[in-house]
Formats: C-alpha cells, sequence, structure tokens
C-alpha cells in the first residue's frame, strides 16, 4: 500500500502525485492526491467512445464537503487565475492507495474519509464518504461538474450545452448533447438532488501551461446533491452511462470484492513479493483492455496515449506472458497480426475511427521477438506454427521484396535500410516542425539487430516444426552477420554506430541505447562474446542512470539533460539524452548474457530495480513513468504510467528471479 502523509501532502508536493484508476474498456478517472486537475486529461470518469472519435471526459470533477455547525471540510480544490480554491486543504491528513485511493480528512474532532473507484469493467464511477469519528451530525454536498468533450480539447462556455438535469430518486440524469450518452448520477435513495445549474469560469490547469498549450477551461454543473450524515453513516454515490445503475453501495463491494480476487490471483503466482513487485504486478493489468474494434489491446501509456503497435510489442511479454496471461498475450498478438499491411504491423491505432498509421519498421520485428518470448516461458513453439506462421512468413516475404510502401529496403548485403530524411520510422521518432530531431534514415542498428533476430528465430522454426521460408534463412543470416560487423562495429571505441548511412557510407557514431538489442535479443548478430561485453560496458559508462539509460551519451555536444519547456523544447530533448526506463529490460537481459559473474549481475541489477520503490510515491502512484530527465535528480516526465516502462521492469524482475 501506498501512504503519503505530512508534506507529502503540502500543495507544493501534492500537486506533483497522482492517482489513477482505469477500467477494462480503455476509461480512466484520475486526479491529484488533493483533487484539484492539473491536467486538461483528469478527470473523475473518462470513457472510451470509439463510435464518438475517442475518450471523452465526460464527468471532470466535484465540488464536494461536508458543513457541521459553523465549520466545513472541504474534499476538492479548484485552480482559478492566481489562486486556489480553497488556498490549501487542511483537513487532509491521509492519502492512501490500496485496492482504491482514499482519501482521510480530520478536523474539530471529526474524520470523514473519502474514496474513489472506477469498475473495472463498466463506464461507472464510485465515490464513498464514510462518517468515521464525531460526534453532531453534518451535512455532505457533492457538486459535479461536466465536460462532454475529447480528452485533448477544453470546454467553452456555450449555449448549446444543456445544463438541465432530471431529478431522480437519490440523484438525477442529464443529456447535454443529442449525440453522446446521458449520464446518471445515484445514491440509493440517500442523498437529493438541488437544481442550480450555472457555468464555472476559468478553471487552470498548470502542467498544460507548463507544455506551452491552452490550459484554461469553463465547466458546467446542473446543481448539487446533499443529505443529513450521522456518525457512523456511509454514502456511496455512482455515475454511469446510458442506463440507471445498481444500488451503489452494492457496487461498491462487488467491486472491492473483484479487486480482492484479482489481487489473490496475484499474488499466487507472483511469489516473494514486496511494495515495487505489488505495485508492477497490479498496474501491469490496467493497461489491457478490450473494445469492439480491436478486441483485446494494450494501452500505451496514461492519460494521453492510446493503443501503438510498436509500444504493444515491446510491452506484451511483461504485461501478458510473464504475469502467467498466456492467452490474452496470444489474442493481443493474432488480433495486431491480422492488422498488417504489406508486411507492417500499424504503429498507431487510433482511439477514434481514423485509420492506423503504419510508421514503424521495428514494430513486425517486435512481433518475432513476442513470439520468442512465449516460446521460452512454454516451451510451446507447436502454437506459434499453428497460429501465427502465417503472419510470420508475410511479414518475412515483404521485407525481403522490399516492401511495397518503400519504407523498408533490403541491401545485397543482407542489412535492411529504412526511410529517409524526412521520415521517423524508428523509435526515436521525435519532430519539430515536421524535421526529425533525430534522423535515422539509412540502417540504424537495433533494425537490423532484430532483423537477424527474426531470421534467426525463422531458422528455428524451420529446424523444429518443419516449417519452409521459401528461401535459404542459413545463407541469409551469414550474408547479414558479416556486414553487421563490418559496418557498424567501431574498433577504437569499442561499441556499435547507430546507423550506417547507406548513401555516403557514413556512419552516426552517436552512443546510443540502441545497440544493446544487437546483445539482449535471444540471437545476436555479433561476431564474438568479447565484443558484446564491450558494448555493455560502453553503455553502462556513459547511458546508465538510476532510471534507465540515456538515449544520448552526455559526452556529446548535442546532449539534453532537461526534459522541460514548451512541446518544441521538450520534443527536442525526447531521445537526446532524456532517459527511457523501459530500456533496463534490454539491457538487463544483455547484463546478464555477458557477466563473467552471474550472481554479482543479478545483485547490481536487483539495486537498479529498487531505486523505482521510491518512484512510485513520485508521480503516477503505483505507476512507472514514461521517461525521467538525463540529468539528475532524473525527475520524472511524459505519461504517468507508460506500459513498456512497467512490463520491462517487472520483466526484468522475473529474470532476475529466474537467474538469467
Amino acid at each position: 500500500m501506498i501512504v503519503l502523509s505530512g508534506d507529502d501532502l503540502s500543495l507544493r508536493e501534492a500537486l506533483s502525485k497522482e492517482w489513477l484508476e482505469t477500467n477494462s474498456r480503455g476509461g480512466y478517472s484520475s486526479s491529484t492526491v488533493v483533487n484539484c486537475h492539473t491536467r486538461r486529461y483528469h478527470g473523475l470518469l473518462v470513457t472510451n467512445l470509439p463510435e464518438r472519435g475517442g475518450r471523452f471526459v465526460l464527468l471532470s470533477k466535484f465540488e464536494d464537503s461536508i458543513n457541521f455547525g459553523e465549520s466545513t471540510i472541504r474534499f476538492s480544490m479548484h485552480r482559478y487565475p492566481e489562486v486556489f480554491d480553497p488556498p490549501e486543504l487542511p483537513a487532509l491528513v491521509r492519502f492512501s492507495l490500496g485496492l482504491h485511493p482514499s482519501f482521510t480528512y480530520r478536523a474539530d474532532g471529526i474524520q470523514i474519509e473519502k474514496s474513489i473507484m472506477l469498475s473495472g469493467e463498466n463506464d461507472v464511477l464510485l465515490a464513498r464518504y464514510e462518517y468515521r469519528k464525531g460526534e453532531r451530525p453534518a451535512r455532505l454536498s457533492v457538486r459535479p461538474f461536466f465536460a462532454y468533450r475529447g480528452i485533448h480539447e477544453l470546454s467553452r462556455e456555450n449555449n448549446v450545452f444543456r445544463n438541465s438535469a432530471d431529478p431522480l430518486n437519490g440523484g438525477f440524469s442529464i443529456a447535454p448533447y443529442d449525440t453522446m450518452p446521458r449520464m446518471f448520477a445515484a445514491s440509493g435513495h440517500a442523498m437529493e438532488f438541488i437544481p442550480a445549474p450555472h457555468w464555472y469560469r476559468s478553471f487552470e490547469y498548470d502542467v498544460e501551461r507548463e507544455r506551452g498549450f491552452d490550459y484554461r477551461e469553463d465547466l458546467p454543473t446542473p446543481g448539487f446533491l446533499e443529505c443529513r450524515l450521522e456518525p457512523g453513516d456511509i454514502v456511496t454515490l455512482s455515475f454511469s452511462l446510458g442506463e440507471p445503475p445498481d444500488e451503489a453501495e452494492q457496487l461498491w463491494e462487488r467491486e472491492l470484492n473483484r479487486r480482492r480476487r484479482r489481487r489473490a490471483s496475484r499474488r499466487k503466482k507472483i511469489r516473494g513479493e514486496n511494495l515495487l513487485q505489488e505495485s508492477l504486478a497490479k498496474a501491469g493489468g490496467d493497461f489491457i483492455v478490450g473494445d469492439s474494434r480491436h478486441d483485446l489491446s494494450i494501452v500505451a501509456g496514461y492519460h494521453w496515449f492510446y493503443v501503438w503497435g510498436r509500444d504493444t510489442l515491446i510491452s506484451l511479454p511483461g504485461l501478458t506472458f510473464y504475469r502467467g496471461r498466456m492467452r490474452d498475450g496470444l489474442d493481443v498478438l493474432k488480433s495486431l497480426g491480422s492488422l498488417r499491411r504489406n508486411g507492417l504491423i500499424p504503429n498507431c491505432l487510433s482511439d477514434g475511427n481514423d485509420d492506423a498509421a503504419y510508421n514503424s519498421v521495428d514494430a513486425s520485428l517486435w512481433y518475432f521477438w513476442c513470439l520468442q518470448e512465449y516460446v521460452r516461458l512454454s516451451g510451446d513453439m507447436d502454437t506459434i506454427r499453428r497460429r501465427f506462421w502465417t503472419v510470420m512468413k508475410d511479414i518475412l516475404e515483404h521485407y525481403r521484396e522490399a516492401g511495397k510502401d518503400n519504407s523498408v529496403v533490403r541491401l545485397e548485403s543482407g542489412l535492411l535500410a529504412v526511410g529517409d530524411g524526412t521520415t521517423q520510422l524508428t523509435w526515436m521518432d521525435a519532430a519539430v516542425d515536421s524535421v526529425p530531431v533525430t534522423p535515422r534514415s539509412g540502417c540504424p542498428v537495433e533494425i537490423n539487430a532484430l532483423w537477424y533476430n527474426a531470421l534467426a528465430f525463422t531458422r528455428d522454426m524451420a529446424r523444429k516444426t518443419g516449417v519452409d521460408p521459401g528461401f535459404d534463412v542459413s545463407a541469409e543470416l551469414e550474408r547479414t552477420k558479416q556486414a553487421f560487423n563490418d559496418l557498424f562495429w567501431i574498433p577504437d571505441g569499442k561499441y556499435l554506430a547507430d546507423v550506417w548511412n547507406t548513401n555516403n557510407g557514413s556512419r552516426d557514431e552517436s552512443v546510443r541505447p540502441n545497440q544493446i538489442f544487437a546483445v539482449s535479443l535471444p540471437h545476436t548478430p555479433l561476431d564474438d562474446r568479447e565484443r558484446a561485453r564491450q558494448i555493455v560496458k560502453k553503455v553502462t559508462d556513459e547511458l546508465l542512470t538510476p532510471r534507465g539509460l540515456r538515449t544520448l551519451s552526455p559526452l556529446d555536444p548535442r546532449y539534453c539533460g532537461q526534459y522541460s519547456g514548451d512541446a518544441a523544447t521538450r520534443d527536442a530533448a525526447y531521445h537526446q539524452g532524456t532517459v527511457w526506463p523501459w530500456l533496463l529490460g534490454h539491457y538487463g537481459e544483455a547484463l546478464l548474457k555477458t557477466a563473467r559473474d552471474k550472481r554479482a549481475a543479478r545483485r547490481k541489477l536487483a539495486v537498479l530495480l529498487a531505486n523505482f520503490e521510491p518512484h512510485l510515491y513520485e508521480a503516477g502512484l503505483g505507476f512507472v513513468s514514461e521517461i525521467f530527465d538525463g540529468d539528475e535528480p532524473h525527475a520524472p516526465g511524459g505519461c504517468i504510467a507508460q506500459a513498456w516502462s512497467v512490463a520491462e521492469l517487472f520483466r526484468l524482475s522475473r529474470l532476475i528471479a529466474r537467474g538469467r
């Protein structure tokens, strides 16, 4: 359990600590621990509506409080121009995150506990208020604010939004737009709805301001719910879509029991847990969602990413196979493989109705790695033959034939060349004003390491199951291996170049983490183990931090050690020194493969993992952030909860435990 108290709940600290609830439909609920929104993406009920074009913040927030005599305890805050309302929350004495977020408020002998849960299977937000200590009656008031807009947008006061609600016993319903679902608020007859429609203007979101985006929003409220509370009373509110929900308290108990069962199941599968293990195991399930269009999918990150092919495939083993969810992992792979086009797995699958983007060369190659990880854990290559060989062969044929869309060109040497000066086809894909920040056209080192690995796995499949690749895989491997070592190895520096330029034969000798995959993948194109050790040493010496690997050596004059500023400034730093924790999975695998003292290597990696336990209290509570600054103290940035960060750290923990 994560617990915050004392200075951690001061306004300055609390605004940077965010809680997140998710459901299996791609929705979420999220805010800061003082329930003051700092992002446009914060909301109490954020739902995935593919038929309407994506995810929407429907129920934004509450203004909730309890009044007793002349005193009032506020449970939430608002940010307006130059002021917080209220200025602070002195009654908030404890925040805890176990099965759900809970907030404890104490003042004048009264103690109230507020708790939030998002139904794991439906778009239902549950808010619970328990009068735990006190001797006098009080009045609970909850004023909901609705947004009904896309997660990337902001609302403004307008005459189209219907801000009148229909009273119901213990609640109300509201249908702001004809094209959007009606929402029901219910309390099991405990509360009375008081109509008082009004627009509150100029809510401000400080993180959006820091990111250089529009940061001001107007929100409507149709009125408020209130009731009398006696000591010991519990009131549970539900907000749901489409139809009135069941009794709110029954929903609460049902959801709580579901979470208890899932926790027990996780603990049976994963022994020797600590807080980090528990958090990574729990968080892993928050990224796996299902919807009517894509079956099971993996959300790349909260709050703003949805389904990305590359992110899905890098995350999938750690989120499914290593957590015992073999069938789910295979189902995701089957679904994603069915979306391929000209051998390419789509990179971006939008949460709306837009077409998928096929701008990733490596996603299809990571597909092979996922299948290898399944075989590694299960020993079941026959399932791969039966269910996935058609996909594998199609990818191989298109990559060997240069690809009809010219994203990939297979050279006579056997290496793959990708893109041109205007494209971003690898994971280092940031651009400013449509110009790649990290241009990597030509032969990128990790693309060719992945290609070699895919070919080698194909050879293994042919030998063990009798499938026919339709070409001489062994000869292709020999050509590719020879060219890889001739063109990428830098003898003076004892490391691998990042890109070989096919136009003039030059090399980008930037020290980047992409070379680590030539060591970590199951099949390596490297000539000998000593080269592999030298690569690991180079990466350790210049790129390793307590939070992951830097994307560029700090000795490089282009190095950016801080990820901050407006969008252009941040994009310029994204892969120019910024630290990515997901890379630790492959760094750890490379270290374990090359270390002469395996026990010492495992101890070193265990210390690296332990470094992340304090981070669980730092940004997205219980999650791992997308990125960190390259410079100390390595402040977190990007998404507060990133799938491949969680997945690869969890996979690394399992590799350490297994002694691999």
